[in-house]
Protein backbone atom coordinates (compact mmCIF):
# COMPACT_ATOMS: atom_id res chain seq x y z
CA UNK A 1 0.00 0.00 0.00
CA UNK A 2 1.30 3.41 -0.92
CA UNK A 3 2.14 5.43 1.84
CA UNK A 4 -0.47 8.70 1.74
CA UNK A 5 -1.07 11.33 4.27
CA UNK A 6 -4.63 10.62 5.93
CA UNK A 7 -4.94 14.48 6.19
CA UNK A 8 -8.25 13.82 4.09
CA UNK A 9 -10.40 11.40 5.14
CA UNK A 10 -9.67 12.44 9.04
CA UNK A 11 -11.84 15.05 11.16
CA UNK A 12 -12.97 16.39 14.66
CA UNK A 13 -15.51 14.80 16.92
CA UNK A 14 -16.36 18.59 18.34
CA UNK A 15 -20.35 18.12 18.51
CA UNK A 16 -20.52 21.75 20.97
CA UNK A 17 -23.93 23.70 20.35
CA UNK A 18 -23.47 26.36 17.99
CA UNK A 19 -23.92 29.02 20.74
CA UNK A 20 -21.51 26.95 23.31
CA UNK A 21 -19.58 30.50 23.54
CA UNK A 22 -22.41 32.56 24.19
CA UNK A 23 -24.67 30.26 26.66
CA UNK A 24 -21.44 29.64 28.73
CA UNK A 25 -20.21 33.64 28.89
CA UNK A 26 -24.11 34.42 30.01
CA UNK A 27 -24.43 31.05 32.04
CA UNK A 28 -21.16 32.70 34.00
CA UNK A 29 -22.97 36.06 34.67
CA UNK A 30 -25.81 34.42 36.00
CA UNK A 31 -23.64 32.44 38.45
CA UNK A 32 -21.87 36.00 39.48
CA UNK A 33 -25.00 37.72 39.93
CA UNK A 34 -27.09 34.69 41.66
CA UNK A 35 -23.99 34.33 44.22
CA UNK A 36 -23.67 38.37 44.68
CA UNK A 37 -27.80 38.48 45.55
CA UNK A 38 -27.13 35.47 48.00
CA UNK A 39 -24.31 36.78 50.17
CA UNK A 40 -26.06 40.26 50.16
CA UNK A 41 -29.24 38.28 51.65
CA UNK A 42 -26.83 36.12 54.11
CA UNK A 43 -25.24 38.84 55.40
CA UNK A 44 -28.06 41.18 55.65
CA UNK A 45 -30.31 38.75 57.37
CA UNK A 46 -27.64 38.32 60.10
CA UNK A 47 -26.92 42.06 60.59
CA UNK A 48 -30.59 42.88 60.77
CA UNK A 49 -31.91 39.63 62.42
CA UNK A 50 -33.89 39.06 59.64
CA UNK A 51 -35.09 34.41 59.00
CA UNK A 52 -36.51 35.36 55.79
CA UNK A 53 -33.87 36.79 54.44
CA UNK A 54 -31.53 34.21 55.75
CA UNK A 55 -33.52 32.16 54.31
CA UNK A 56 -34.04 33.41 50.80
CA UNK A 57 -30.41 33.29 50.62
CA UNK A 58 -29.58 29.98 51.66
CA UNK A 59 -32.39 29.33 49.02
CA UNK A 60 -30.26 31.04 46.38
CA UNK A 61 -27.67 29.04 46.85
CA UNK A 62 -29.10 25.84 46.23
CA UNK A 63 -29.80 27.69 42.71
CA UNK A 64 -25.87 29.05 42.12
CA UNK A 65 -24.74 25.43 42.56
CA UNK A 66 -27.32 23.92 40.14
CA UNK A 67 -26.10 27.05 37.42
CA UNK A 68 -22.62 26.61 38.39
CA UNK A 69 -22.57 23.11 37.65
CA UNK A 70 -23.38 24.21 34.18
CA UNK A 71 -21.31 26.93 33.73
CA UNK A 72 -18.72 24.14 34.46
CA UNK A 73 -20.00 21.82 32.22
CA UNK A 74 -19.82 24.26 29.63
CA UNK A 75 -16.03 24.97 30.14
CA UNK A 76 -14.72 21.05 30.73
CA UNK A 77 -16.90 20.84 27.04
CA UNK A 78 -14.95 23.36 25.43
CA UNK A 79 -11.41 22.21 26.69
CA UNK A 80 -11.97 18.71 26.03
CA UNK A 81 -13.30 19.25 22.95
CA UNK A 82 -10.66 17.82 20.98
CA UNK A 83 -9.99 15.34 23.79
CA UNK A 84 -9.52 12.06 21.71
CA UNK A 85 -10.88 9.74 24.88
CA UNK A 86 -14.10 11.24 24.63
CA UNK A 87 -15.10 8.41 21.20
CA UNK A 88 -17.74 11.21 20.11
CA UNK A 89 -16.65 14.27 21.83
CA UNK A 90 -18.17 16.37 24.74
CA UNK A 91 -21.15 17.73 23.06
CA UNK A 92 -23.24 15.35 25.97
CA UNK A 93 -21.63 17.11 29.10
CA UNK A 94 -24.51 19.21 29.02
CA UNK A 95 -26.74 16.57 29.49
CA UNK A 96 -25.22 15.48 31.96
CA UNK A 97 -24.96 18.40 33.71
CA UNK A 98 -28.61 19.48 32.97
CA UNK A 99 -29.44 16.32 34.80
CA UNK A 100 -28.14 16.64 37.67
CA UNK A 101 -29.59 20.35 38.25
CA UNK A 102 -32.74 18.69 36.86
CA UNK A 103 -32.28 16.44 40.17
CA UNK A 104 -31.07 19.39 42.35
CA UNK A 105 -34.62 20.96 41.73
CA UNK A 106 -36.79 18.43 42.64
CA UNK A 107 -35.05 18.41 46.18
CA UNK A 108 -35.52 22.27 46.06
CA UNK A 109 -39.20 21.23 45.54
CA UNK A 110 -39.38 18.51 48.47
CA UNK A 111 -37.34 21.30 50.36
CA UNK A 112 -40.38 23.80 49.44
CA UNK A 113 -43.31 21.48 49.95
CA UNK A 114 -41.61 20.27 53.47
CA UNK A 115 -41.33 23.64 54.77
CA UNK A 116 -45.10 24.42 53.64
CA UNK A 117 -46.81 21.64 55.20
CA UNK A 118 -44.79 22.31 58.28
CA UNK A 119 -45.96 26.10 58.36
CA UNK A 120 -49.66 24.79 57.92
CA UNK A 121 -49.56 22.92 60.91
CA UNK A 122 -47.83 25.61 62.79
CA UNK A 123 -47.89 29.27 61.29
CA UNK A 124 -45.21 31.71 62.58
CA UNK A 125 -46.00 35.49 62.05
CA UNK A 126 -44.60 37.38 59.07
CA UNK A 127 -42.69 40.81 58.55
CA UNK A 128 -44.53 41.75 55.77
CA UNK A 129 -43.13 44.82 54.36
CA UNK A 130 -39.74 43.23 54.81
CA UNK A 131 -40.64 40.17 53.10
CA UNK A 132 -42.32 41.81 50.02
CA UNK A 133 -39.18 44.13 49.88
CA UNK A 134 -37.27 41.04 49.45
CA UNK A 135 -39.39 38.89 47.32
CA UNK A 136 -39.56 41.24 44.79
CA UNK A 137 -35.54 42.52 44.84
CA UNK A 138 -35.21 38.60 44.38
CA UNK A 139 -37.68 38.17 41.26
CA UNK A 140 -35.69 41.77 39.32
CA UNK A 141 -32.31 39.67 40.05
CA UNK A 142 -33.69 36.35 38.84
CA UNK A 143 -35.87 38.51 35.67
CA UNK A 144 -32.92 39.91 34.68
CA UNK A 145 -30.86 36.42 35.03
CA UNK A 146 -33.58 34.63 32.65
CA UNK A 147 -32.98 37.06 30.52
CA UNK A 148 -29.52 36.38 29.88
CA UNK A 149 -30.09 32.94 29.58
CA UNK A 150 -32.86 33.29 27.16
CA UNK A 151 -32.03 30.84 23.83
CA UNK A 152 -31.04 32.56 20.53
CA UNK A 153 -32.78 30.83 18.28
CA UNK A 154 -30.52 31.77 14.96
CA UNK A 155 -28.43 28.86 15.17
CA UNK A 156 -25.64 27.36 13.10
CA UNK A 157 -23.72 24.75 13.17
CA UNK A 158 -20.57 22.95 11.81
CA UNK A 159 -21.23 19.70 10.45
CA UNK A 160 -19.25 16.73 9.53
CA UNK A 161 -20.04 13.35 8.19
CA UNK A 162 -17.46 10.51 8.55
CA UNK A 163 -18.25 7.15 5.92
CA UNK A 164 -16.76 3.79 6.17
CA UNK A 165 -17.17 1.10 3.96
CA UNK A 166 -16.66 -2.85 5.29
CA UNK A 167 -15.95 -5.68 4.11
CA UNK A 168 -14.61 -5.72 0.52
CA UNK A 169 -11.24 -6.40 -0.90
CA UNK A 170 -11.48 -2.25 -2.41
CA UNK A 171 -12.67 -0.37 0.09
CA UNK A 172 -13.42 3.19 -0.48
CA UNK A 173 -13.72 6.18 2.21
CA UNK A 174 -15.45 9.59 1.86
CA UNK A 175 -15.24 12.16 4.23
CA UNK A 176 -16.50 15.86 3.63
CA UNK A 177 -16.98 18.93 5.55
CA UNK A 178 -19.28 21.70 5.42
CA UNK A 179 -21.33 24.23 7.03
CA UNK A 180 -24.70 24.47 7.02
CA UNK A 181 -27.48 26.06 8.65
CA UNK A 182 -29.20 23.83 11.17
CA UNK A 183 -33.07 23.57 12.69
CA UNK A 184 -33.33 24.78 16.49
CA UNK A 185 -31.64 22.09 18.53
CA UNK A 186 -32.88 22.96 22.47
CA UNK A 187 -29.39 23.34 24.87
CA UNK A 188 -30.69 21.13 27.88
CA UNK A 189 -27.66 22.40 29.99
CA UNK A 190 -29.49 26.39 29.18
CA UNK A 191 -32.11 25.10 29.58
CA UNK A 192 -31.58 23.17 33.05
CA UNK A 193 -30.13 26.91 34.30
CA UNK A 194 -32.79 29.05 33.03
CA UNK A 195 -35.49 26.67 34.57
CA UNK A 196 -33.27 27.22 38.01
CA UNK A 197 -33.80 30.85 37.49
CA UNK A 198 -37.90 30.73 36.11
CA UNK A 199 -38.38 28.35 39.45
CA UNK A 200 -36.66 30.87 41.45
CA UNK A 201 -38.54 33.95 39.87
CA UNK A 202 -42.50 31.99 40.12
CA UNK A 203 -41.44 31.55 43.70
CA UNK A 204 -41.16 34.94 43.79
CA UNK A 205 -44.27 36.23 42.05
CA UNK A 206 -46.35 33.90 44.17
CA UNK A 207 -44.80 34.63 47.62
CA UNK A 208 -45.54 38.89 46.46
CA UNK A 209 -49.20 37.42 45.94
CA UNK A 210 -49.40 35.71 48.86
CA UNK A 211 -48.06 38.59 51.46
CA UNK A 212 -50.28 40.90 49.58
CA UNK A 213 -53.26 38.97 50.65
CA UNK A 214 -52.05 37.06 53.85
CA UNK A 215 -51.42 41.32 54.85
CA UNK A 216 -54.87 42.95 53.23
CA UNK A 217 -57.07 40.10 54.94
CA UNK A 218 -55.43 38.17 57.70
CA UNK A 219 -55.05 34.84 55.61
CA UNK A 220 -51.26 33.91 57.14
CA UNK A 221 -53.20 30.10 55.44
CA UNK A 222 -52.52 30.86 51.98
CA UNK A 223 -48.67 31.74 52.01
CA UNK A 224 -47.81 28.01 52.75
CA UNK A 225 -50.48 26.43 50.06
CA UNK A 226 -48.66 28.80 47.47
CA UNK A 227 -45.66 27.08 48.61
CA UNK A 228 -47.29 24.19 47.82
CA UNK A 229 -48.53 24.80 45.02
CA UNK A 230 -45.29 26.54 43.67
CA UNK A 231 -43.40 23.19 44.56
CA UNK A 232 -45.55 21.05 42.32
CA UNK A 233 -45.21 23.40 39.54
CA UNK A 234 -41.14 23.22 40.56
CA UNK A 235 -41.54 19.29 40.40
CA UNK A 236 -43.10 18.89 37.34
CA UNK A 237 -40.25 21.17 35.30
CA UNK A 238 -37.69 19.29 37.69
CA UNK A 239 -39.28 15.99 35.59
CA UNK A 240 -39.69 17.60 32.56
CA UNK A 241 -35.63 18.08 32.65
CA UNK A 242 -34.79 14.65 33.99
CA UNK A 243 -36.68 12.95 30.68
CA UNK A 244 -35.42 15.04 28.46
CA UNK A 245 -31.98 14.65 29.76
CA UNK A 246 -31.56 11.58 30.58
CA UNK A 247 -33.45 10.82 27.19
CA UNK A 248 -30.01 11.79 25.34
CA UNK A 249 -27.90 10.55 27.79
CA UNK A 250 -28.99 6.53 27.16
CA UNK A 251 -28.95 6.95 23.90
CA UNK A 252 -32.94 7.48 22.91
CA UNK A 253 -33.42 7.79 19.05
CA UNK A 254 -33.75 11.81 19.50
CA UNK A 255 -36.26 12.46 16.02
CA UNK A 256 -38.39 9.32 14.91
CA UNK A 257 -38.84 11.16 11.81
CA UNK A 258 -35.13 11.75 10.79
CA UNK A 259 -34.79 7.82 11.19
CA UNK A 260 -37.96 7.72 8.44
CA UNK A 261 -36.14 10.15 6.30
CA UNK A 262 -32.39 8.29 6.25
CA UNK A 263 -34.62 5.10 5.42
CA UNK A 264 -36.60 6.58 2.36
CA UNK A 265 -33.34 7.93 1.21
CA UNK A 266 -31.12 5.05 1.29
CA UNK A 267 -34.17 2.32 0.85
CA UNK A 268 -34.00 2.85 -3.16
CA UNK A 269 -33.66 0.09 -6.04
CA UNK A 270 -34.08 -2.47 -3.36
CA UNK A 271 -31.78 -1.89 -1.44
CA UNK A 272 -32.35 -2.20 2.11
CA UNK A 273 -31.52 -1.33 5.55
CA UNK A 274 -30.44 -4.28 7.76
CA UNK A 275 -28.97 -2.00 10.66
CA UNK A 276 -29.89 1.84 11.75
CA UNK A 277 -28.29 3.67 15.02
CA UNK A 278 -29.18 7.30 15.63
CA UNK A 279 -28.55 9.15 18.79
CA UNK A 280 -27.73 13.12 19.56
CA UNK A 281 -23.81 13.52 20.57
CA UNK A 282 -24.33 17.81 21.00
CA UNK A 283 -27.25 20.16 21.05
CA UNK A 284 -27.81 20.16 17.64
CA UNK A 285 -26.01 17.23 16.10
CA UNK A 286 -26.78 13.81 15.50
CA UNK A 287 -24.76 10.28 14.82
CA UNK A 288 -26.00 8.07 12.41
CA UNK A 289 -24.14 4.20 11.89
CA UNK A 290 -26.19 2.45 8.74
CA UNK A 291 -25.73 -0.90 7.47
CA UNK A 292 -26.97 -1.94 3.88
CA UNK A 293 -28.03 -4.45 1.76
CA UNK A 294 -27.88 -4.55 -1.64
CA UNK A 295 -27.26 -6.10 -4.59
CA UNK A 296 -25.24 -3.62 -6.41
CA UNK A 297 -22.62 -1.83 -3.93
CA UNK A 298 -21.57 1.86 -4.34
CA UNK A 299 -19.20 3.25 -2.44
CA UNK A 300 -20.37 4.51 0.99
CA UNK A 301 -19.91 8.83 -0.73
CA UNK A 302 -22.97 8.17 -2.98
CA UNK A 303 -25.37 7.27 0.04
CA UNK A 304 -23.72 9.57 2.10
CA UNK A 305 -24.68 11.90 -0.54
CA UNK A 306 -28.48 10.87 -0.28
CA UNK A 307 -28.08 12.19 3.36
CA UNK A 308 -26.25 15.58 2.56
CA UNK A 309 -30.09 17.58 2.71
CA UNK A 310 -30.59 15.96 6.43
CA UNK A 311 -28.24 19.08 8.21
CA UNK A 312 -28.65 17.61 11.88
CA UNK A 313 -26.45 14.70 10.84
CA UNK A 314 -22.95 15.72 11.96
CA UNK A 315 -21.36 11.98 11.89
CA UNK A 316 -22.42 9.43 9.29
CA UNK A 317 -21.04 5.85 9.34
CA UNK A 318 -22.27 3.53 6.17
CA UNK A 319 -21.48 -0.28 5.90
CA UNK A 320 -22.06 -1.50 2.54
CA UNK A 321 -22.69 -5.71 2.62
CA UNK A 322 -23.53 -7.31 -0.83
CA UNK A 323 -26.26 -9.61 -1.35
CA UNK A 324 -24.16 -12.89 -2.95
CA UNK A 325 -27.23 -15.10 -2.55
CA UNK A 326 -28.03 -17.26 -5.48
CA UNK A 327 -31.97 -17.56 -4.68
CA UNK A 328 -31.77 -13.45 -3.60
CA UNK A 329 -32.34 -13.92 -0.28
CA UNK A 330 -29.11 -12.30 1.12
CA UNK A 331 -27.43 -12.98 4.45
CA UNK A 332 -26.28 -10.48 6.74
CA UNK A 333 -22.06 -11.29 6.83
CA UNK A 334 -21.22 -11.36 10.39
Amino acid sequence: MHSHSLENWTHDHNFLGAQHARNEQRTWLVVWLTLGMMVAEIVGGSLFGSMALLADGWHMSTHAAAIGIAALAYRYARRHADDPRFAFGTGKFGELAAFTSAVVLGIVALMIAYESVLRMADPKPIAYGEAIAIAVIGLLVNLASAWLLREDHDHHHHGHDHSHHHRHAHDHASHDHDHAHAHHHRDNNLRAAYVHVLADAATSVMAIAALILARAFGWIWIDPVVGLVGSLVIASWAYGLIKSAGAVLIDVVPDSNVADRIRSRLEVNGDRISDLHLWQVGPGHYSAIVTIVTDHPQPPASYKASLRELKQLSHVTIEVDQCMHPDGVCTHAA
